[in-house]
């Protein structure tokens, strides 16, 4: 855990140079529903893009954006957040001085009773100000509320529903939704992005419906 320095305790004249990779100064998420609906996005976005080395998703992360590039009040840490067009690699926290200057293309935050009231008026307000975050989404896992924004002339605007609830995200070219209570991803074509353990059970049952089919036929699948 870091140790976050004010400006006002600065000894006049002194410059702070901050580590190259600060640890992140989040508190742990409120409740297990909370924790298991962030690692699901990131586990599932993360299987989508398997392939890609262009991106970097994260949860519960701060992001440290001091113009003066010290370890100042100047941080924040969204429940989900994607930023596109960077190396794919572990990191302690998000330092936007580090990092040419990126702040997230997409941010999610997770409401709870404690955090709506920020999460819908600061943190918007901080996002779409100063980090200038194409989409931002909030999602609340126990009454389900949901709502998606972009970013359009400076201003965030609603973003509208399609006919199957969804909204778009132009920034990962994919829908979110709701799918058993659970924000998730869906593909352009209105298909359910998978983690890692349904796509894993859903092979399994493929493997075993191809074995039963073999056995029909009088073909012993340990001879293939």
């Amino acid at each position: 855990m870091a140790i976050i320095q004010k400006l006002d305790s600065v000894a006049p004249g002194s410059v702070i140079v901050p580590p190259t990779d600060l640890y992140s100064d989040e508190p742990t998420l409120e409740t297990d529903l909370h924790l298991r609906q962030m690692l699901l996005l990131i586990a599932s976005l993360e299987w989508l893009w398997q392939d890609r080395n262009n991106f970097f998703v994260s949860g519960n992360l701060t992001v440290y954006f001091s113009p003066r590039q010290l370890k100042s009040r100047d941080f924040r840490g969204p429940d989900f957040f994607v930023v596109l067009g960077t190396e794919r690699r572990s990191r302690k926290s998000w330092i936007v001085w580090e990092e040419e200057g990126k702040y997230p293309n997409i941010i999610v935050e997770i409401l709870s009773e404690s955090t709506a009231k920020t999460d819908r008026e600061t943190k918007k307000q901080l996002y779409q100000d100063t980090f200038r975050t194409p989409e931002y989404f909030w999602f609340d896992p126990d009454s389900l509320e949901f709502c998606g924004f972009v970013l359009m002339a400076g201003t965030y605007q609603p973003i509208e529903l399609n006919e199957n609830g969804y909204f778009w995200s132009q920034q990962l070219e994919l829908y979110l939704g709701l799918h058993d209570s659970k924000l998730r991803f869906f593909t352009p074509a209105g298909d359910l992005v998978l983690s890692p353990e349904e796509a894993a059970l859903k092979e399994k049952k493929r493997a075993n419906r191809l074995e039963a089919k073999l056995k029909e036929l009088g073909i012993d699948p340990a001879t293939l």
